[in-house]
């Protein structure tokens, strides 16, 4: 459970910075701002989503918000929960099946 505690953080952290990009208008290139206008974030969701690259850096020093790669990352993950819920699905009932006597 705790590993789900941490994702739920991380997760919420994220939003944080996606939300101080999306204050700042800096949703483009042409909008870019300096991290110092945006708001400081949160140092390990920032490097995450700009690994991501879902902040991108327009010229050196200012950044902005990718919505079009932020929309890709969610689908991703979402992706991935439901291969996760399937799997554990599909071995629930094969313990259930290993333990009924037909």
């Amino acid at each position: 459970m705790g590993a789900a505690v941490i994702a739920a953080a991380v997760r919420m952290r994220e939003e944080e910075v996606l939300e101080d990009f999306r204050a700042a208008g800096a949703t483009s290139p042409d909008s870019a701002q300096p991290y110092e206008a945006i708001g400081r974030g949160h140092a390990l969701a920032l490097r995450r989503l700009r690994n991501r690259a879902v902040i991108r850096e327009a010229a050196p020093g200012t950044y902005y918000l990718d919505e079009e790669v932020w929309a890709a990352v969610r689908r991703t993950r979402y992706r991935v929960l439901l291969v996760v819920v399937a799997i554990l699905a599909i071995l629930s009932i094969g313990l259930w099946l290993g333990k009924v006597k037909f």
